[in-house]
């Protein structure tokens, strides 16, 4: 049974497909989840443990390597990186890609036990590890508050008031506060008091430790009830406080008469924001991965909207980064493009086809790209940027499928057939090559969307949207595609029977039969060209991932190792008047600290850091990013010396860190830092395009040791312990409990007063006698030296990274071929090792995965191409094609200057689709034309001048087709590939496969004009 004739005689259960692909389209459009990037599980979590008073060796030491060893016996991590810091160890546990989403509960379960374990064996005095596999978490909706006039308990209050009604709006998963003022109840003894009263340190540290404890306090039992008695209230104001009493000698003081007691912020918070120069916090909200995040974003609008009148005056949210906006313009944009594509085919076709033909065209492709959200709705396929890019790069391929069926059929009626015939005859000789070239379409795509790892989950949508449309185009094609000809196409009359009389089929004839004669010199030409472009390929530029359109640059600013982070945040405040002056410049939000939320899937937060700045600076629009960012770099070349200071595009794809690193490995800090001199020295000498050179390990920091004394001190009783305590009591302050306050908790903090003037070696040390002594009795003064105050280890290794940036304008994979070979030149001592990491390594972990999944969908390609024609020759001729599809591509890159990105790579693919899609249903063709027993030249030039308004038509409405997205930053890659490449593929179908026809059967036709002659 003829598909095409039933659909025509059933047409029915025809208009039943094309409604439920219309209206079931519509619905699909309006139910689809809407995401920025695809759901992608960021498979790390970070276990961080405190060990106060430990330098970074010991930390290192004592900490990190116990619990490292735990952890690496589980088999699914993939690699553990860790920092030791002083006082402080934090390992990332990054699990191996092919665990899926689903699986990460379990395996954090397990990760949970094993840190536990390991804790038996951590030192005293190291605190509990914290196990966060929240990590990846994305709070896309990302406001920055402020409040002034308000004080620091009011700001809390506010940001606790709208926390709890962010997290009751339908589909909030969580919302993270961060940068709120950090208060403690400050404690400063009067040292002259204390030696004169012979009070110590620990008599009013006892004092407050149980001043606002809970504790239970038991329960009676009266009359068969149970009555509980509840723990007496403690100090709730800092008043109360200041009349705590204190036992000395048999006699009670009061804690005012000794210290004066105060609230205030923290001296050294561990992180300071601001927004445009105010003082601010941020309130980051997730949405849960199952909710269209649309819908959410425009819910925590609407709720934030109601929520005004209750919101205090003077408390304003400024967006920093808000997802749903960005979202919803991206499917708009996306929506606009999707339609002038289909505007541009129709208008296309009705040029050259007639416009009946554009109708069914255009009708069928509309029937297509609506019919394929329907199943993206039913499998729930979300609409995000790789599954939007999927129906672009497959639009080429299903214009193709309506294109030859409907021009077949126009064709045949044209020659006075019925339309019922027509389609029987268009299809009957088209409909199974179709199909297979089609499946061969699909299967180009199958190693990125099937392959068991990270980039299979990003890129699955990309292979499901391909497979849908492709699939369903092809349906559409053999079934809608002939009954809407049947009622557009006319039918004409017999004696046309030569519908290729036109001149322009005429020249292609003469053209091709040229081309026959001149083979050899042809496939010489071919060759030629094939070759040049190929060495042309080797300088088009590479990029990873393109720039983002979205009107936001970062600036990433680091002052040397230790840099209090009061300091920083005085260098930060230079940058933000110098951008609040500029008209561009929409607001500017500043991290001191630490880097932001992950308001994006993308981006990577800087971890703690003191001497770190960040900025996330928004403009009125993408293209005024590239001067202002270029005159702020200036500036701060000027005025930002003390520090490491460059500016950051936010880009599609992973973009933290350098974008050129080296990584060198081995046990001894002192030859990695030589080490990584030498490859910082080779970088900057082999190209003045590697700038900022610097390494993960920072400086070295000044420490100053006591030197205990220890016989003095062991006869006084004094351990080193209570000189520490002591030195920290003179300087940052020892916690001495907390003050509760509602939900908050704030720490009693007792200190020297900063004010009093008085040095480290002015304190006083109580003796277990309760005798008071001068701190200089028990040590010996203080030994300076330099130390590591951050140490990176990669898989229980100690690991440097060297890292260098590109000018703008450059690309990394530029830049790093220019340095690559002297830095390799570079001689590693035994148990040394160095590899390359940043972009070079991101993008070759991308295509490794690539090719481990390609090897099997090329079999396959090849295996169906072979079965489409039970022979070897046929599909031998196709695929001497598809290496030569790269010329059209390297020309067109070369000329716009236009990185090859990933994006690229994934039009070249769809590109080898097209052409083997054109070459297939042509070399049928002319198997079917030679069937009949027309010579071979003959059947050549037939079959090609019956394929050539297919091919140019499909080639020039994908091309046309794609002028949309040449202003889009994403696909423009992808599009000027398709363009370029799909211009040249279309010469290689219709002249190179057939002088390869030629070549290839030449025997054949000579055996056959022997037999007729015989």
């Amino acid at each position: 049974m003829n598909i095409a004739r039933f659909s025509i005689n059933a047409p029915v259960t025809t208009w039943i497909v094309m409604l439920v692909c219309l209206f079931g389209g519509i619905w699909g459009f309006f139910s689809l989840g809407r995401l920025e990037d695809p759901a992608f599980t960021i498979k790390t979590a970070v276990v961080v443990t405190h060990y106060p008073g430990a330098s970074a060796d010991q930390v290192m030491i004592e900490v990190t390597e116990p619990l490292e060893a735990a952890i690496q016996g589980m088999g699914q991590v993939e690699r553990i990186t860790s920092s030791s810091r002083p006082g402080v160890s934090r390992i990332d546990v990054e699990i191996r890609p092919t665990y899926d989403g689903t699986e990460l509960p379990e395996v954090w379960a397990e990760l949970r036990n094993k840190v536990e374990d390991a804790q038996l064996r951590l030192p005293q005095g190291a605190r509990t590890p914290i196990v966060n596999d929240s990590f990846g978490d994305v709070f896309g909706v990302f406001f920055a508050v402020t409040a002034e006039g308000f004080n620091d308990a009011e700001k809390h209050d506010l940001a606790r008031f709208l926390r709890r009604e962010m997290l009751a709006v339908d589909g909030v998963a969580n919302v993270e506060l961060m940068g709120l003022p950090e208060e403690a109840i400050y404690v400063e003894p009067d040292i002259a008091l204390m030696k004169n009263q012979n009070i110590s340190p620990a008599a009013i540290l006892n004092a407050l430790a149980s001043s606002n404890s809970v504790a239970p306090a038991g329960s009676l039992r009266q009359d068969g009830n149970k009555v509980r008695i509840q723990t007496p209230e403690g100090s709730d104001s800092v008043d109360e406080i200041a009349a705590l009493s204190i036992g000395v000698g048999g006699e009670v003081l009061n804690l005012v008469d000794i210290a004066d007691v105060s609230r205030g912020r923290r001296v050294d918070p561990g992180v300071i924001i601001r927004h445009d120069g105010l003082d601010a916090f941020t309130l980051g909200i997730a949405g849960l991965a199952s909710e269209n995040i649309v819908e959410v974003g425009n819910r925590i609008d609407a709720r934030l909207a109601e929520l005004q009148a209750e919101i205090p005056v003077g408390a304003k949210l400024h967006p920093i980064y808000q997802q749903h906006i960005v979202v919803d313009e991206a499917s708009t944009a996306f929506l606009w493009n999707l339609a002038m594509s289909v505007a541009i085919v129709v208008v296309v076709l009705g040029l050259f086809m007639g416009p009946r033909a554009a109708i069914v065209v255009g009708a069928t492709l509309l029937l297509t790209v609506v019919g394929t959200l329907l199943f993206m709705a039913i499998f729930g396929i979300e609409m995000e940027r790789i599954s939007l890019g999927a129906l672009i790069i497959a639009m080429g391929m299903l214009v193709d499928n309506a294109i030859v069926v409907a021009e077949g059929m126009q064709t045949a009626m044209l020659r006075g057939k019925s339309s019922r015939d027509a389609a029987t005859e268009a299809t009957a000789k088209t409909q199974i090559p179709l199909l297979g070239a089609t499946v061969i379409g699909i299967m180009a795509f199958a190693g990125i969307g099937l392959s068991p790892d990270a980039t299979g989950e990003f890129l699955f949508s990309l292979f499901a949207v391909i497979a849908i449309s492709l699939l369903l185009s092809w349906v559409l094609a053999v079934t809608a595609t002939p009954l809407l000809g049947h009622y557009f196409f006319k039918v004409g009359h017999a004696d046309n029977a030569d519908a290729y009389s036109g001149p322009l089929f005429r020249m292609f004839a003469w053209s091709l039969r040229l081309a026959l004669k001149l083979r050899w010199l042809v496939v010489a030409g071919l060759l030629v060209v094939t070759v040049g472009c190929y060495y042309g390929f080797t300088h088009v530029k590479q990029q990873f991932f393109p720039n983002s359109n979205t009107p936001l640059f970062f600036v990433h600013y680091t002052m040397p190792q230790g840099t209090a982070i009061n300091t920083t945040a005085e260098q930060m405040a230079v940058l933000e008047e110098w951008l609040l002056e500029r008209e561009e410049v929409v607001d500017v939000a500043t991290f001191v600290g630490q880097g932001a939320t992950r308001f994006l899937l993308t981006y990577a937060s800087e971890p703690s850091n003191s001497g770190y700045g960040h900025l996330v600076i928004r403009t009125q629009s993408e293209p005024q990013i590239a001067a202002l960012r270029a005159e702020l770099d200036a500036y701060a070349a000027e005025v930002m010396t003390d520090g490491e200071f460059r500016s950051a595009r936010l880009v599609f794809g992973p973009g933290s860190g350098a974008q050129i690193q080296a990584r060198i490995s081995g046990k001894d800090p002192e030859v990695l830092r030589d080490l990584a001199d030498q490859v910082m020295t080779a970088m900057t000498g082999a190209t003045p395009n590697a700038l900022l050179p610097r390494t993960n390990w920072r400086e070295q920091e000044l420490v100053l040791t006591p030197n205990y004394v220890t016989e003095r001190a062991q006869t006084a009783g004094v351990t080193r312990d209570d000189v520490a305590n002591l030195f920290n009591f003179a300087t940052d302050g020892v916690t001495a409990g907390v003050y509760r306050e509602s939900d908050r908790q704030l720490p009693i903090i007792v200190r020297t007063n900063p004010d009093a003037g008085l040095s480290v070696m002015d304190q006083v040390v109580a003796t277990p006698t309760g005798a008071v002594l001068p701190v200089e009795q028990v040590i010996d003064g203080f030994t300076l030296e330099a130390q590591n105050t951050l140490i990176q280890r990669r898989n229980r290794v100690p690991t440097i990274t060297v890292g260098v940036d590109v000018p703008v304008g450059f690309t990394a994979a530029q830049v790093f071929a220019e340095l690559r070979q002297q830095v390799e030149d570079i001689p590693m001592p035994p148990g040394y090792k160095m590899e390359w990491g940043g972009e070079h390594e991101d993008s070759a972990k991308a295509n490794e995965s690539l090719g481990r999944q390609l090897p099997i969908a090329l079999l396959i390609m090849v295996l169906i191409s072979i079965l489409l024609f039970n022979a070897l020759r046929q599909p031998l001729i196709i695929w001497l094609l598809v290496p030569m599809s790269v010329n059209g591509v390297a020309f067109w890159l070369l000329l716009t200057g236009v990185p090859f990105s990933f994006t690229a790579l994934l039009g070249l693919l769809s590109l080898s689709g097209m052409l083997i899609k054109n070459g297939i249903v042509l070399v049928e063709e002319i198997d079917l034309v030679r069937a009949e027993g027309v010579a071979l030249d003959q059947a050549i030039v037939d079959a090609s001048v019956s394929r050539l308004r297919p091919v140019a038509l499909a080639a020039a409405t994908t091309i046309l087709g794609m002028i949309p997205l040449l202003t889009d930053p994403f696909f423009v890659s992808m599009a000027i590939t398709i363009m370029g490449g799909l211009a040249f593929a279309s010469v290689l179908t219709l002249v190179a496969a057939p002088v390869f026809y030629a070549i290839f059967f030449k025997k054949d036709e000579k055996r056959r004009l022997a037999a007729l002659a015989a």
